[in-house]
């Protein structure tokens, strides 16, 4: 079955017992048991087992054309859950383009572990490799990333983990499964922030996990039991919602983004445009190879520094200064002093997560409108 088809009806058939088309919500906490011991459907208690979640966890897994599926309350809780595949003395090698809260979970909670994290040129397969030592089991990438929207090519960094017997893990919450679907190409593990474009509406925090390993799904499974960092049936249902317009909701997220890329790419004020769809971009043959389409994510850097930037910001109307991305409404994040506070200056600056970077979630505003706005906070 075609995706969009997949989204909508498979794990989300008709309530047996009413025929409720659309999945109940759950609202318990702990189910009857016909005996000691003797659950019914498997269901004991709503951090183990809740049946909302279990059905946006199965659709998870279908959409992401994986075995498995599990759903953390953030997309934090589920990079944490993905990394607890790793003890004390391993090493993760990771892009050097990271979400800011990526960083932190591999700088300020696993480092202290004993869990040792390098960063390498997400956009250089042979970097990874020359990067490689005894103590490596993982490779971590986002595809594109966050903010600076390189690419990397997953089929390539697939092969070279089964060569040297590493697990890649790709967080794909900027192309969304619609889009990109790292898994067939190779991946062992997939993770989502569920409150961006698969929840779609700015209404929902959550997080998601995918893999075909059921090794790796056991030890995760048992983890997100023990630790409890779980979606309520509420937010479940929500981010399933969300998964029945994706297809739609994509299409129109990246129409206007490439329609916005190039009327920036051609403002005196811009100096620098980061989209994957731009002929300009160095990885815009493996977008094409790769994805099905170019994503709703935009970042350009502006002349005239912070200064600059606050000009901008100031003059805007239909951007709102926020975090997070992905929803219906357009938002405009300064990554230096929001998504990426937690990251050091110096350390920044080797990123190239410059003073002038701004970072747009283009929504599903009517274009034109977009662009109005977005050229009257450029004059300034």
């Amino acid at each position: 079955m075609e995706f969009e088809t997949l989204a909508i009806h498979d794990g989300q058939a008709p309530e047996p017992r009413t025929g409720a088309v659309s999945v109940p919500i759950y609202q318990t906490s702990t189910f009857q048991q016909d005996g000691i011991g003797q659950q019914r459907l498997g269901f004991e208690y709503s951090r183990s087992g809740n049946p909302t979640r279990q059905a946006l966890e199965a659709a998870l897994a279908l959409v992401e054309k994986g075995d498995y599926g599990l759903a953390f309350a953030s997309g934090s809780a589920a990079t944490l859950a993905a990394l607890q595949v790793l003890k004390p003395g391993d090493g993760i090698l990771a892009g050097n383009d990271t979400y800011g809260g990526t960083y932190r979970i591999f700088e300020r909670i696993l480092r202290p572990w004993g869990v040792d994290t390098r960063y390498v040129d997400a956009t250089n397969i042979a970097a990874f490799e020359q990067a490689i030592d005894s103590n490596t089991r993982l490779i971590w990438v986002e595809t594109p990333t966050n903010p600076l929207l390189k690419l990397v090519d997953i089929a390539a960094l697939a092969d070279l983990a089964r060569r040297r017997n590493l697990l890649l893990v790709v967080d794909n919450t900027f192309a969304s499964p619609y889009l990109q679907q790292p898994l067939a190409l190779g991946a062992h593990v997939v993770v989502h922030s569920t409150t961006k474009y698969l929840g779609g509406h700015s209404d929902v925090v959550g997080g998601a996990f995918i893999t075909s390993d059921k090794a790796i799904y056991d030890t995760v499974k048992f983890y997100q039991n023990a630790a409890g960092a779980v979606p309520g049936p509420w937010d479940s249902w929500l981010v399933l919602r969300g998964l029945k317009t994706l297809k739609v909701r994509m299409r129109e997220h990246q129409e206007s983004a490439l329609y916005l890329a190039h009327i920036l790419e051609a403002h005196p004020a811009v100096e620098r445009v980061y989209y994957p769809g731009l002929t300009s971009h160095p990885q815009h043959e493996l977008a094409k190879r790769q994805m099905r389409g170019f994503g709703g994510m935009i970042s350009f850097e502006v002349k005239g520094g912070f200064p600059a930037v606050e000009r901008l910001i100031s003059r805007l109307k239909l951007f709102v200064l926020a975090e997070s991305l992905g929803g219906v409404e357009s938002l405009l994040c300064y990554p230096p002093r929001m998504t990426h506070a937690s990251v050091a200056p110096e350390e920044r600056a080797r990123r190239g997560i410059h003073d002038n970077l701004v970072r747009l979630s283009v929504g599903l505003e009517a274009a034109s409108d977009l662009e109005a706005d977005l050229l009257e906070g450029l004059q300034s």
